[in-house]
This record gives C-alpha cells, structure tokens and sequence, in this order.
C-alpha cells in the first residue's frame, strides 16, 4: 500500500470509530431516559411537545449531553430534576438545529430563588434581574432564577424566556463578539439585511409602535436574544406581526418551531 494514503485511511477509521461511539452512547442514554424527565419536558416544554417521536428522542439525548457537560449549583436552593430539566431545555432549543453544538464559553450554571441585582445578591435594592451571563470573575458562568425560569415556561402566552434569553446571549459570544450578529450561525449573506432588521424594529419600539419588549430596543445583542424568545415562545405570533423578521430568524437558528418539526434539515 502506498505509505502517503496510510494517515488518512487511519483518520477516516478514527472518524468513523469516534462517531459511531458517540451515536452508541447517545442511544444508551436515551433509552434510560426515566419518563418522569419525558412527563415534565411534555408538561412544561411546548417546544419539545410539539415534536415528533424521531425529533423528541434527540432533544433528549441533547439534554443527556447538556447536563453531563455542564454543572447546575443551587445558591440558597437544591436543583431539583425539574430545574435541571428547564435549564438544559433553555439551552438546547435554540441550537436543536445545529446538532453536536457546544456551549465552549459555559462551565456553570448558578440557580438563585428569585431575583438579584447586578451584584449578584439576593436581598436588599435593586433585585430586578433574572438572568446574566457573568463576567470577569464570573466568566463562564451563567445565573439565573429559578422563579423567572420557570415562569418563561410555564405561561403559554408569555414572550419572554428568560433561560434562552441567557443562552442565545452565549451563542451570540460564541464568536468573540456581544453585538446581535451570531458570526457562527448566520451565512454570510444575511447579516447585513439582519442588522438593518434590528435597527428598523429596534426605532418602531422608541416610536411604541411594536409589541416586541421594550428590552430589546437597548442595544443589538438585547434585541437578538429577546426576538429570539419570542421566536420560541410564540412562533406563530411572530410570524403573523412580523413576518420577515421570522423568515430571517429560521434562517439563523435552522429552525421553524411554527411547524411541526424542527431542526431536520439543520447543517452543523
């Protein structure tokens, strides 16, 4: 055999070894997948109950993945198995078009009882904050409350999520930059007509002619990640009020959580 055609035969080997391990071992952890997790992802999740079998049996090995890989600490509390649930659920849904996605820039989640402020305390003033993505020497980690997260999941009507508000906040820092452009996600191609979407909505909530929250009119990375929770909260509103900024959204997340499947047709 010619010796230059050797390394790569032996990486395509590796390859196909490594895949086939990992597939293996997802489909290990699904089928143990108790259905107490089924019955409380059904219950609370829309976006997961609205999949078809195919589709549920890999958002559940994505959540297996997300909890093995990243820690969730109780500050004042004990995570029980529905929080745990809620917080890798806010963090698959807005990757379930990009399978095998990584959260590189997240070690720790931090759950807090309810609110705090930009201290990261739980009592006296200014308590008004339901999530942050930390920094400095809370890099890599994110906080959020336990109170406001299961609120994002638990009215039906609600466009707010405050778990994928936090988590579409990573994955807009996934490419070095916070500025409502997720470099990694979106082609080329669209990131101009995004960002001129951004600022034409981000004036029609100064001039209070849109039902987008108001939040997201702070700056580019605040709108993204609160279009983005209503994109996965109330799909179908969002694309009756705002048509075009749905579109463009499917496009960036690979995703259209107002069908009946998602993800299928996703590229990594």
């Amino acid at each position: 055999m010619n010796l230059s055609l050797i390394a790569p035969l032996l990486l395509l080997a590796l390859t196909v070894w490594i895949l086939a391990f990992y597939s293996r071992r997802k489909k290990l952890h699904v089928d143990h997948f108790s259905p107490e997790w089924r019955s409380i992802l059904s219950t609370k999740v829309k976006f997961y109950a609205k999949l078809d079998q195919s589709a549920k049996l890999r958002f559940e090995g994505e959540i297996v993945d997300f909890l093995e890989h990243y820690i969730i600490t109780g500050v004042g509390l004990e995570p029980t198995e529905e929080d745990r649930l809620l917080v890798a659920a806010s963090a698959v849904i807005p990757i379930f078009g990009f399978p095998q996605w990584r959260y590189r820039n997240l070690n720790e989640v931090l759950l807090y009882p309810n609110s705090f402020n930009d201290k990261y305390e739980t009592s006296g003033e200014d308590r008004n904050i339901g999530g942050m993505v930390g920094r400095g020497a809370m890099n890599r980690t994110m906080i959020l409350s336990r109170s406001f997260l299961h609120q994002g999941f638990e009215n039906e009507h609600s466009k707010t999520n405050v778990g994928i508000h936090e988590f579409v906040h990573l994955i807009d820092m996934s490419d070095g930059a916070t500025d409502g452009l997720p470099e990694l996600l979106i082609q080329r191609q669209y990131a101009i007509p995004w960002l001129k979407m951004i600022h034409d909505e981000m004036k029609h909530i100064h001039q209070g002619q849109s039902d987008i929250n108001p939040y997201g009119a702070t700056n580019e990375a605040e709108f993204f990640s609160v279009i983005s929770e209503y994109f996965f909260n109330q799909p179908e509103l969002l694309e009756k009020k705002h048509p075009e900024l749905y579109q463009m959204l499917e496009k960036v997340f690979h995703q259209n959580p107002d069908g009946e499947q998602h993800g299928e047709s996703a590229k990594a």
